[in-house]
């Protein structure tokens, strides 16, 4: 049996991190705030990274791998993975492919420039603050040190609110504002396929840098919002509105259209990643439909409304704008 400890784990890709490895009989620790109830079969461990005496419940014990889904400053993946050199097989850091910067030209791999960091970055640049986490990480573990760069995630339990607005609003019915072109090629990764593909790597040893998200063209836009309109049972009236006339309204790519961004540099650098070395050790990716229902499943499960990071801004375009680029 397998030890595994995961850091955070009470929400999305931490909880899908979870239920993966309960499912293959492993045995998990979650060590967390306590600000989220913690799965059921588990091991529980609390403690605050960026308190004083924080980790100290992390004195004892013994894992094959740590799973370490940490967003801030790189000083507490710092301080946790020299507390736990030594008792830790392997460490997996979930990283960001925000760590390229922006712009990240099309098809880049894991060699593309990474964005200036170390362990000591204050966390205030979410990119810089991920790199400086792998930095972290290696520093401790070296080849051990397994850096999960994730694009877009999707999935059940969605802590940002992208997929799960857009199925709200879909639901809703009437004409909805479809951001075009209807074609156009979306990347994503659903966290329960980005913690199946965590927990092989580890078991096989894998250590450096993998683009963790869907090959090119996974689903398109229109995929994703019939996808939406299918499991919610939904008569809303697509109206696809080009880039151009999106911009001239003032309305956001990724904002005020969760996951959309317009053909460009952006689109380049986070929906055309190259993911050849995940695929090429195991990554699988579920069809589009599948992430919706199951998300959709869960959305009304818990009354419609997604939790919400706090850390995060709320996403979704306000009816009263949709409604003047819509129109009469």
């Amino acid at each position: 049996m397998r030890r595994l400890l995961v850091l955070g784990g009470t929400e999305f890709v931490g909880r899908a991190v979870v239920a993966d490895a309960l499912a293959r009989g492993w045995e998990t620790t979650v060590f967390h705030r306590g600000r989220h109830p913690a799965p059921e079969g588990v091991e529980v461990r609390h403690g605050d990274r960026t308190a004083e005496g924080g980790l100290d419940e992390l004195a004892t014990g013994e894992w094959d791998a740590v799973v370490d889904t940490w967003s801030g400053a790189p000083s507490a993946v710092t301080a946790t993975a020299r507390a736990l050199s030594g008792r830790v097989g392997h460490y997996a850091y979930v990283s960001s492919r925000s760590v390229y910067g922006v712009p990240t030209a099309p098809g880049a791999d894991e060699d593309a420039p990474t964005v200036e960091s170390s362990p000591d970055d204050d966390g205030g640049d979410y990119a810089r603050a991920k790199r400086g986490g792998e930095l972290a990480a290696e520093a401790v573990f070296g080849e051990r040190a397994l850096f999960v760069r994730a694009g877009l995630i999707l999935g059940p339990h969605e802590n940002i609110g992208r997929l799960p607005w857009w199925l709200n609003r879909i639901a809703r019915g009437g004409p909805v504002l479809a951001p075009g072109p209807r074609d156009l090629p979306l990347q994503y990764v659903d966290a329960r396929d980005l913690a199946a593909w965590t927990l092989d790597a580890v078991q096989k040893g894998l250590g450096g840098p993998f683009n963790m998200v869907s090959p090119v063209g996974h689903t398109t836009m229109a995929g994703l919002l019939e996808a939406c309109r299918e499991v919610t049972g939904s008569e809303a009236e697509f109206r696809w509105t080009s880039p151009e006339v999106l911009e001239e309204a003032g309305v956001k790519p990724w904002t005020d259209l969760p996951v959309w961004l317009p053909p460009g540099e952006l689109h380049g650098t986070l929906h055309q990643g190259n993911v050849d070395r995940a695929l090429a050790t195991g990554l699988r990716c579920r069809p589009v439909a599948e992430t919706v229902a199951d998300t959709w499943d869960w959305l009304r499960a818990v009354g419609g409304e997604a939790p919400q990071r706090p850390d995060r801004p709320r996403v979704g375009l306000d009816p009263e704008t949709e409604a003047r680029v819509l129109g009469p």
